[in-house]
């Protein structure tokens, strides 16, 4: 019996026109459906929010997207507002956490409004995590390969990293090690997905973020 090898082909410029195209209208059909399913979820979650912390209920903040340009990601708000704490990494300590906000980020309920910046085209369902200004925006040479795809609600790097900020909480200089270990490690899963990407992997990883 004769064995046929099975290899990946890297790719070095991203996805191929029919395979953003294909991938780009499952992000459209999947957000539509999601959104109308769930809007009075989303309408509910804004007002306890807002309630919560005395600020609007969604949450806007400029992150790095597709070839480099810059979007406003939307999300509910789970934290009051702290002029002393102007870093942009959170632990699972953070006072600035509120009660109710620390159940949205848990069950991951303040990710939901991002359906809207997948409509808007700012965002995918899968690939790599939007991320401010410093570090996105700084990537050389190969790693700008990541910046090829839009940014996704998930992927490899945020399922493996998806306890991101108890590990953040149990170091003593966070910003470093998000800075030297985290977002080192972070590039290379999202620059692997990038490289391998396949539409059954992205359905993988939707799974695996709703299920697992």
């Amino acid at each position: 019996m004769h064995e046929t090898a099975r290899t990946t082909v890297e790719r070095t410029e991203g996805l191929s026109s029919p395979q953003a195209t294909a991938k780009r209208g499952f992000d459209l059909l999947v957000a539509v459906v999601v959104l109308v399913l769930t809007f009075w979820l989303i309408l509910f979650a804004w007002i306890a929010a807002t309630l919560d912390t005395r600020a609007n209920g969604f949450f806007t903040q400029e992150r790095v997207g597709h070839r480099g340009r810059p979007f406003r990601v939307i999300k509910l708000r789970t934290m009051r507002s702290d002029a002393s704490e102007p870093t942009n990494v959170t632990t699972s300590a953070d006072a600035r956490i509120t009660r109710l906000g620390r159940v949205f980020r848990r069950t991951k309920l303040d990710e939901l409004p991002q359906l809207i910046n997948v409509l808007k085209g700012d965002m995918s369902l899968v690939g790599p995590r939007p991320d401010v200004p410093g570090f996105a925006d700084e990537l050389n040479g190969g790693d700008r390969l990541i910046l090829t795809v839009r940014p996704g609600i998930t992927g490899p790097a945020t399922l493996k990293y998806r306890d991101e900020e108890a590990l953040l909480a149990a170091v003593g200089d966070p910003e470093a090690w998000n800075r030297d270990v985290l977002w080192p490690d972070k590039v290379r899963l999202n620059r692997e997905y990038v490289r391998n990407w396949s539409f059954r992997r992205d359905l993988y990883y939707l799974w695996k973020t709703l299920f697992a």
